[in-house]
């Protein structure tokens, strides 16, 4: 009998032990196996991280012309989102640079829904409303670009600034 209780008490101490480690401290699912931090994105070889290398490799080849060795190294990059995106489908950060490297390819319409998907998370996102708001005078649609500048219109900062002058050359 004494075997018994104890081996029940062992099964309940680890079932809440690794029922805790999935929902955190607050008792709520933050998809993250109980890290908060999200700081493994930027361990040496996360997709995450190869992929915002092979991003800014891309725009050091475009910034020389090299338009197609940039277009390979944004095609790598988009490769490594995309795996960072399924692994980690809610991340602000992956979502952000999936609708960036589109953009840098031309395909426009999927940088539009990646960005409008990170604003259902973070609607006052200055970075990403200003990209979504260039992205918006690129298509010819000022109203939308419009809407873009009247919620950064409050932030105080560099974006909208950015995306003022974008609005005003065009």
């Amino acid at each position: 009998m004494k075997n018994l209780t104890f081996i029940i008490f062992f099964l309940f101490f680890y079932a809440n032990l690794a029922f805790s480690f999935e929902t955190g401290s607050s008792g709520k699912d933050v998809g993250t196996g109980g890290r908060e931090d999200l700081s493994f994105l930027k361990s040496k070889n996360s997709n995450f991280k190869k992929g915002r290398d092979a991003l800014k490799q891309g725009l050091k080849l475009k910034k020389k012309n090299k338009i197609q060795k940039a277009d390979k190294k944004f095609e790598k990059a988009l490769k490594y989102f995309v795996i960072a995106y399924n692994n980690f489908p809610g991340n602000i950060d992956i979502i952000n640079n999936l609708g960036f490297t589109y953009n840098e390819i031309g395909d426009l319409m999927m940088s539009e829904i990646y960005y409008q998907e990170a604003l259902l998370i973070e609607p006052k996102n200055p970075l990403i409303n200003q990209r979504l708001g260039e992205l918006y005078l690129n298509l010819n649609k000022k109203n939308l670009a419009k809407e873009r500048l009247k919620i950064l219109s409050t932030c105080n900062c560099q974006e909208y600034l950015i995306l003022k002058d974008v609005f005003e050359s065009n």
